[in-house]
């Protein structure tokens, strides 16, 4: 099977807090990008899969936490696959460089920062 991800993913391991209205689900990222998050739930899943989630994490030994609104992609077996939909300027800039940190390879980020920007403009012309 052909690999469609468009975004590099990394590694990563830290507590979040999945919501959505008054559901709250403790949860570990397991891995992320620019775009997508895959999270291990210590619940299962209640969330209304057409609405979107809030998300939010630290970054360790930091006072930093990032924070974004996703779609869900699919919620099974404690697992739930997410989109990032919205996410503020600060945590797409912390984001932005734990993958950088992450990936190791500056051109290949470069392309798919680019490819997000070109994302956002074709959103906004469709408004």
């Amino acid at each position: 099977m052909a690999e469609k991800r468009r975004f590099s993913r990394i590694v990563y391991r830290t507590p979040a807090l999945v919501t959505q209205n008054q559901i709250r689900i403790a949860a570990t990222v397991r891995d992320l990008s620019l775009h997508g998050i895959l999270l291990a739930v210590t619940d299962e899943p209640r969330f209304n899969p057409q609405k979107e989630v809030e998300i939010e994490f630290p970054i360790p030994d930091s006072e930093i936490s990032i924070r974004m609104s996703a779609k869900i992609i699919s919620m099974d077996d404690y697992v739930l696959r997410a989109s990032i939909e919205h996410i503020d300027l600060e945590s797409i800039s912390h984001l932005r460089r734990l993958v950088e940190l992450n990936v190791g390879n500056d051109d290949l980020l470069h392309r798919e920062l680019e490819y997000l920007s070109d994302l956002g403009d074709e959103t906004n012309q469709t408004d």
